[in-house]
């Protein structure tokens, strides 16, 4: 993998820091969006089954990144969707899911158990560690879910470890903050929910959902519809039984115009390879950090087992005044009241380090900056 990629397939601000919010998407996805828009808009009597084609090139590129197969893999147009559909699909049971975790995964939970579905139990705050989980779960526990990347402190969690302390169980992980920008056991989830807005880069209404045998056996899919189905495309006004493999939590067809997107955006990941791209966040990470220590800053987020998230604060100086500074020098991040959020892609440039080094440098006199 060369650099001259990266100055190919990427346009985004040389201060963009905000990849844990929304990835700029590549220069491929663009055209391949466009290509099939002005497709469409030239349709012919073959054009509707060539686009709709992209759904399966999708799903085997996931399948490929993910260690399943295609029939495993479903699309959905966002995690929480995804999410909505575990939650009404997995038997009556106990769940147990952190207080902390990004809405995506809790208002589904909450929903499901409004609806008298199953009883959620929160695991305490903290990270989501194989030994929190072990101290918690008991013989109704029937699913655990996590966040591969916490949101906040960007935690990553150790899947391989939590599948062993889970066991039996079903392991729900939603991975939109780890997939294809952290290298990890994927096949250890038994629902695998993901997004591709963010380090994916492929524009939003793209996502997927990859299901284990495990899933498949024990989970009814009642978010489903007609091309969830076996023999969707027969129409005689009869309700059909639902497809055996994870098909069957379709609800309808999906824009093929996402699809091609999605499908371009994990074939440059596989193009790049996900260590490739883990490293260079990760070294990029580290010199921010550095950066800021040696400014004075606090970091609040995750320094062991962490991926492309860093969140700090400055002793002394209101997060609006960092943020401040950190737009006058150019430099996109999320910020929080109490903290802001940096995360940047591999494809971050050393520029981007060098406008936060401008930006603290604005906040002196009570910064020293290196």
């Amino acid at each position: 993998m060369t650099d001259d990629l990266w100055s190919d397939q990427f346009d985004e601000s040389p201060g963009y820091l905000d990849f844990a919010r929304v990835g700029p998407p590549s220069r491929a996805v663009v055209e391949t969006s466009a290509a099939l828009l002005g497709t469409l808009a030239r349709a012919g009597s073959s054009t509707v089954d060539e686009l709709m084609a992209w759904e399966n090139r999708a799903k085997a590129a996931v399948a490929r990144l993910s260690g399943a197969t295609a029939d495993r893999v479903v699309l959905v147009p966002t995690t929480s969707h995804g999410l909505f559909q575990t939650a009404f699909a997995v038997p009556p049971c106990e769940v147990l899911v952190s207080a902390a975790e990004f809405p995506a995964n809790t208002y589904p939970w909450a929903r499901a158990e409004r609806a008298g579905r199953l009883i959620v139990r929160r695991l305490p705050r903290g990270p989501v560690t194989p030994e929190a989980v072990a101290a918690a779960v008991t013989g109704d526990t029937g699913v655990v879910s996590v966040s591969a990347v916490d949101f906040r402190t960007g935690y990553r969690a150790d899947l391989a470890a939590l599948r062993e302390v889970v066991g039996d169980r079903l392991l729900v992980v939603d991975g939109i903050q780890g997939f294809g920008v952290v290298d990890e056991p994927w096949a250890a989830a038994d629902v695998l929910v993901c997004g591709g807005q963010k380090w994916l880069r492929a524009g939003w209404g793209t996502g997927f959902a990859v299901l284990s045998d495990r899933a498949l056996a024990r989970m009814d899919p009642l978010i489903s519809g007609w091309t969830g189905a076996r023999d969707p495309g027969v129409f005689d006004d009869e309700i059909h039984e639902q497809a055996p493999d994870a098909q069957s939590w379709s609800v309808s067809n999906l824009s093929p115009v996402t699809s091609g997107a999605l499908a371009t955006a994990l074939e440059l990941v596989e193009e790049i390879g996900p260590p490739v791209i883990a490293r260079r966040v990760t070294d990029r990470v580290a010199e921010l950090e550095e950066l800021l220590r040696s400014a004075g800053a606090e970091i609040v987020s995750e320094t062991g087992r962490r991926a492309g998230i860093l969140a700090f604060r400055v002793p002394g100086r209101a997060t609006a005044a960092v943020a401040a500074a950190l737009t006058g020098a150019e430099v996109t991040a999320t910020v929080r009241p109490d903290e802001v959020r940096l995360s940047p892609h591999a494809s971050t440039g050393a520029g981007a380090v060098e406008r936060v080094r401008a930006a603290l440098a604005g906040l002196r006199p009570r910064l020293i900056v290196g």
